[in-house]
């Protein structure tokens, strides 16, 4: 009897042990089965975050080198812009700045502009000179002196603070005023000379014969 009680208790171990064994090895290969999946879907991963990445690396390299381009294009179209700039102030501001402070320039000027002067109604030929405050001796001796018919005409000499060098003439009823002086000029030449000073500088003589 003891020895079936035995025999039974030894089957019923083996058979536990044998189940057992069955059990962990299933859930070792479930286990590595799972790992494996696991495994293969970080490499998935991984080489899909590393696509992204160069992706990205590549969209930005094109970004930034079209946004250097870009910025080396507007920093070149400045510097010609400046260089163009000054060598046009450098043709135009000294003989023009030259040429106004002669007062007998602008005496010459303001006689030709009186004597070609066409107002609408001749009766009405009533105009206002302003002239530099610091000049206002010089020129008043010259009025008083040599121009007593310029005034006799209606004409009427100002001089004002403002006025830096020139002169500025209009109606006296102020409608409209016409100023002459070194500033208006110099833009004025400026804005003729710029175009024709950058083809100069920056075209070569090839590109007009294309």
């Amino acid at each position: 009897m003891t020895n079936k009680i035995h025999e039974l208790t030894e089957k019923i171990y083996n058979e536990g042990v044998v189940k057992a064994k069955v059990e962990a090895d299933k859930i070792i290969v479930e286990a590595k089965q799972e790992s494996d999946r696991i495994i293969e879907l970080a490499r998935k991963q991984e080489l899909e975050i590393v696509e992204q990445a160069k992706i990205e690396a590549a969209e930005f390299k094109k970004n930034t080198n079209s946004e250097v381009q870009l910025a080396a294009r507007q920093f070149l179209s400045m510097l010609k812009q400046q260089i163009t700039n000054v060598v046009t102030v450098a043709q135009i501001e000294p003989p023009v700045k030259k040429a106004f402070s002669d007062n007998e320039f602008i005496k010459n000027i303001i006689f030709t502009l009186i004597k070609n002067w066409n107002p609408q109604k001749p009766e009405e030929f009533k105009l206002n000179v302003l002239l530099p405050k610091k000049d206002e001796k010089e020129f008043y001796e010259f009025f008083e002196n040599s121009a007593t018919n310029i005034l006799n005409q209606g004409i009427e000499i100002q001089f004002d603070e403002n006025v830096n060098d020139g002169f500025k003439i209009g109606p006296k009823d102020g409608s409209y005023i016409i100023s002459f002086s070194s500033a208006g000029f110099e833009n004025y030449f400026k804005g003729y000379l710029k175009d024709k000073t950058k083809k100069l500088l920056f075209e070569s003589p090839d590109s007009n014969s294309n």
